[in-house]
């Protein structure tokens, strides 16, 4: 496909009015192959959107609408990001695909599974940015997220949205899950170091610090200034549901089952996702073989870079941007080491990976609306 589309790409987007949602608008409002056609806001239906959020006015944006009052099998869209709570995805992904010819391309899938590219035309493409189809198994979803997956006939087709590892299966994907910001600023870490085996599996620890905006724009009483703020504290130990999607990734890297230390914290800082990695030395590697490593399967990658010896990747170093900044460090102990890892988490964690994910399923540069840098200070 043509790298300059004939026509712009019609893009829904529902649950406009979260952060991720905002984050989609302000990214996708320079995309030059992007034109922003139906907004969603349940919350805030019937509002302008320069009232949610008055830094994007100006834009002539659509109006926001509930997202049930969507009739999808009238409404010309191409790519629907979805920027829902977890759990309120999958019935309404499976009614949009319903409206949109579901039984058509269900009919195509069965006689040739293979043939993706005939089973999507005519229908949306769906960048999925909740939890609701990142992990392949039904039963661990139910297991985390506390109620039955709503859409167990969609979720063998959905593909795994970290950009890097499926650039070839989101190319002709119909729903793409975009992996949480968690599991992908770890997954980029430590995926190619297991794959290498230059890490014992058996022994990984992640210790991850978010900033607030990772528990989204809800009211709640824990997420006040005066909760949050001149503080740090742990939460979602040894329980935390990005872990399975961790666990999930790296096994299929290593090649086998493994079980990894998970811990997330939240900072006082509104974003920004910094992982320590605490690894263990195998197969008679060295600190400067892991950097070596990392920086060969990343060299080709337009948006993860391994830095400099002795440098430490902070938060602020990637924010605003789609950059994931990766430094290693030899520990204290011996045979171990240190892998930092930062992104920010609503662009690279969330949003800007999305749109790189669009960018690829539509023969774009993958680069396209998402250059800008890091913000700094």
């Amino acid at each position: 496909m043509s790298a300059v589309l004939a026509n712009k790409i019609r893009i829904g987007i529902l649950g406009a009015s979260g952060y991720t949602g905002a984050e989609l608008v302000r990214l996708l409002a320079r995309h030059p192959q992007a034109d922003i056609v139906v907004m969603t806001a349940d919350s805030h239906a019937g509002e302008p959107y320069e009232q949610v959020y008055p830094h994007l006015g100006g834009l002539n944006l659509p109006g926001l609408v509930k997202v049930d009052e969507v009739e999808w099998a009238g409404v010309e869209v191409d790519a629907v990001f979805c920027g829902l709570p977890h759990g309120t995805t999958q019935e309404i992904i499976a009614g949009l695909l319903h409206q949109t010819q579901h039984s058509v391309i269900d009919e195509v899938l069965r006689e040739s599974p293979g043939d993706a590219a005939a089973a999507i035309q005519g229908t949306p493409r769906i960048i999925d940015l909740s939890a609701d189809f990142r992990l392949d198994s039904t039963d661990t979803y139910a297991e985390y997220y506390g109620h039955e997956h709503y859409a167990p006939h969609l979720q063998p087709e959905a593909v795994y949205g970290l950009t890097e590892n499926y650039r070839d299966k989101i190319t002709d994907a119909r729903l793409v899950a975009c992996p949480g910001c968690y599991p992908t600023v770890a997954i980029l870490a430590l995926a190619p170091l297991l794959q290498a085996g230059k890490i014992a599996p058996e022994d990984i620890i992640i210790d991850a610090k978010t900033g607030i905006t990772g528990a989204g724009r809800a009211a709640k009483a824990a997420n006040l200034f005066s909760e949050v703020s001149e503080g740090l504290h742990a939460y979602g130990i040894g329980t935390h549901r990005h872990g399975p999607e961790i666990e999930q990734e790296l096994s299929k890297a290593y090649g086998d089952n493994l079980i990894v230390n998970f811990t997330p914290h939240l900072a006082p800082m509104n974003r920004g996702i910094l992982a320590s990695c605490y690894v263990r030395l195998a197969g008679g590697a060295s600190v400067d073989d892991l950097r070596d490593c990392l920086a060969a399967r990343y060299s080709d990658e337009p948006f993860v870079r391994v830095v400099g010896e002795g440098i430490a990747p902070a938060t602020r170093d990637v924010r605003g941007s789609n950059h994931c900044l990766i430094g290693v460090f030899p520990d204290r102990l011996p045979g171990r080491a240190i892998i930092v890892s930062v992104i920010d988490n609503l662009v690279k964690g969330s949003s800007g990976q999305a749109i790189q994910n669009m960018n690829i399923m539509y023969g774009l540069p993958e680069t396209m609306g998402l250059e800008q840098e890091a913000l700094f200070p």
